[in-house]
């Protein structure tokens, strides 16, 4: 190969690196949940039903890519479907609130962020907050419409 090939080849190699990082960077790491068949599809069908925009936050990319999570904003309000059950749900002093018919345990975090797990539903829902939101739950409303929808009560 000759060394204007080459680098041509190398030209083209260090351009689709630099792209495919680009691609990329605007997306927020995010666990996804291991679950069963019967919650992948409820989740499933959540992921549909999504919110584009939060309290005016755009959605933009989790990394990795899944249906059973999702992300607004910077920093991220994020989303996964499917969690476990979280140890607290078993604490009768645990806090709830309601978010237009939804019912959530609140779990506030000590890095200030707010975690949010669905209750009384086929598959758990968990929603984490940035600690801007420490004090303003209303973004959560967002979602109650898809939850009702798409995630079966278990009462």
């Amino acid at each position: 190969m000759t060394s204007s090939r080459r680098l041509l080849c190398l030209s083209a190699v260090l351009l689709l690196a630099i792209a495919g990082c680009s691609l990329t960077d605007d997306a927020v790491a995010i666990p996804v949940p291991t679950l069963s068949a019967e919650a992948a599809e409820v989740c499933r069908a959540l992921h549909q039903e999504l919110p584009g925009s939060v309290d005016g936050q755009d959605s933009r990319p989790a990394d990795p890519g899944s249906d059973f999570t999702a992300a607004w904003g910077d920093p991220a309000i994020v989303l996964r479907c499917g969690v476990p059950r979280p140890e607290k749900m078993g604490d009768p002093q645990a806090q709830g609130v309601d978010a237009d018919g939804v019912n959530w345990l609140h779990e506030p975090q000590e890095n200030g962020s707010q975690r949010f797990t669905s209750t009384y539903r086929e598959a758990y829902v968990e929603i984490t907050f940035p600690a801007k939101y420490a004090h303003d739950i209303t973004p959560l409303a967002a979602f109650a419409g898809p939850v009702k929808k798409t995630v079966p009560s278990s009462l």
